[in-house]
């Protein structure tokens, strides 16, 4: 059976049939129905104007067609081409769910040494690229204390300097003809090598911030093995739990970092570049930079004994609590039982840990208190993922970077896909407001 919406327009008394497809109408059969115009136009007029959507926040615009990954925010559940996301996480490690969601399959052994010797080879960076990281000062001073050099920034030149030495990133902009849209193998040799930058890149930040000897890579390794091993970080459990936790974090449909990717890369512009529209999103305040200013204001409770008081203010309406609730789930989102698995996995490196102590206080209190619980406001997969860095002893500031690097598979995912579909730049509307002069 066919379902449809019936429309009648008030203004010119015509009606209108749109198909509804799954839960889906389309606009362009919505902009079928014409504004009329003014009076004074009417008699000349041949065409009428289309009626245009507003949707601020594109809350309920859909602007891709998938087939990657499936969220139902109302039953709590995730799947990646159709698998549950619970299966993937106890069966699999990250290796498989990244060839699962880039190229549609559980990978081969064979096509997992291809992909992790292509990794391997790109990871190695030019000179140009460790200059550009090593030019940056291991710290900066502000008015009132030395920190840390922003890793956000240095990530951005980083990928700079290793899209300057591609050439074939380089000849995107320089060619009539588009060079990846429907060309998959150019396409997946560039996506492999964006990945490895990316991966690169953060290795040689972290080396550089931490006065750590950078590692070459190995071709025996996989991506997540490759990035702990030119970290210097050796410990087998971190590259076990991160395997895991990874999985959870290795696509999550269309966010704004992915829309970020798929927008740039409507321009056909080449990965690395698309990729990293989505990395400067992904350090916005309302996205993966959430992360830092939640862990500032654990810094500022300082004690379990102090968060009644701070969750108290925040009812008040006296600050807001980042890292809980989240726009999709209407229940609880299933990614965070897995990751609390992982979590009583290190709980002894979790509870000695005085930043986690004051988090897991302020889950345990929003989890009983009204205000929370009436409004279905839990501690979101994000947040609670970065336990776990924490708890290996990663520094807060690397965590969004990490954390961007297992979701650029996914992201890439996307814009692989886009590359099967007919080109179409993306440009949204607006409705203008100002008064028009006569």
């Amino acid at each position: 059976m066919e379902h449809h919406l019936q429309v009648t327009d008030s203004r010119t008394g015509k009606s209108y049939t749109i198909p509804i497809q799954g839960d889906y109408i389309r606009a362009a059969d919505v902009g079928r129905i014409g504004a009329p115009e003014s009076r004074d136009d009417l008699a000349t007029s041949l065409k009428t104007r289309p009626l245009h959507i507003i949707d601020n926040g594109f809350q309920h615009t859909a602007c891709m067609e998938s087939s990657i990954t499936h969220i139902d925010g109302i039953r709590g559940t995730i799947r990646y081409r159709d698998f549950p996301i619970e299966g993937l996480f106890h069966e699999y490690v990250y290796e498989d769910i990244m060839h699962l969601i880039i190229w549609g399959s559980i990978p081969t052994q064979q096509q997992k040494d291809h992909v992790r010797e292509a990794m391997s080879n790109a990871m190695k960076p030019p000179q140009s690229v460790k200059d550009v990281i090593s030019s940056f000062p291991a710290s900066i001073a502000d008015s009132n204390h030395s920190r840390d050099a922003e890793t956000f920034p240095m990530i951005i030149a980083g990928m700079s300097a290793f899209a300057a030495s591609d050439s074939v990133i380089c000849k995107t902009r320089h060619q009539q003809s588009a060079m990846f849209h429907g060309h998959l193998e150019v396409a997946d040799e560039a996506l492999v090598r964006t990945i490895a930058y990316l991966a690169a890149t953060i290795s040689l930040i972290y080396c550089h911030k931490n006065e750590r000897q950078w590692n070459a890579p190995e071709p025996n390794r996989s991506l997540l093995g490759n990035l702990l091993l030119m970290m210097g970080i050796t410990d087998p459990q971190v590259e076990r739990c991160l395997a895991k936790l990874w999985i959870l974090y290795a696509d999550h449909e269309m966010t704004n970092s992915t829309a970020a990717v798929l927008h740039a890369g409507s321009t056909l512009i080449d990965p690395v570049s698309a990729i990293t529209a989505g990395i400067i999103c992904g350090y916005g305040p309302l996205h993966g930079g959430a992360i830092d200013l939640a862990y500032e204001a654990f810094r500022q409770i300082g004690t379990p004994e102090r968060v009644p008081p701070f969750i108290e203010r925040i009812k008040a309406k006296g600050g807001r609590l980042f890292g809980y609730g989240h726009r999709v789930y209407k229940t609880r989102d299933p990614r965070v039982a897995l990751i609390e698995e992982l979590l009583e996995d290190h709980r002894e490196a979790v509870d000695a840990n005085p930043l986690l102590r004051v988090a897991m206080a302020i889950d345990k209190y929003a989890n009983q208190d009204a205000y929370f619980t009436e409004r279905g406001l839990k501690a979101n997969a994000d947040l609670m993922g970065c336990f776990l860095y924490t708890a290996m002893g990663f520094d807060t500031d690397m965590i969004i970077a990490i954390t961007i690097l297992s979701r650029t598979p996914g992201a890439l995912a996307h814009w692989r896909e886009s590359l099967t579909q007919p080109v179409k730049l993306w440009r949204p509307q607006q409705k203008y407001v100002a008064p028009l002069a006569n």
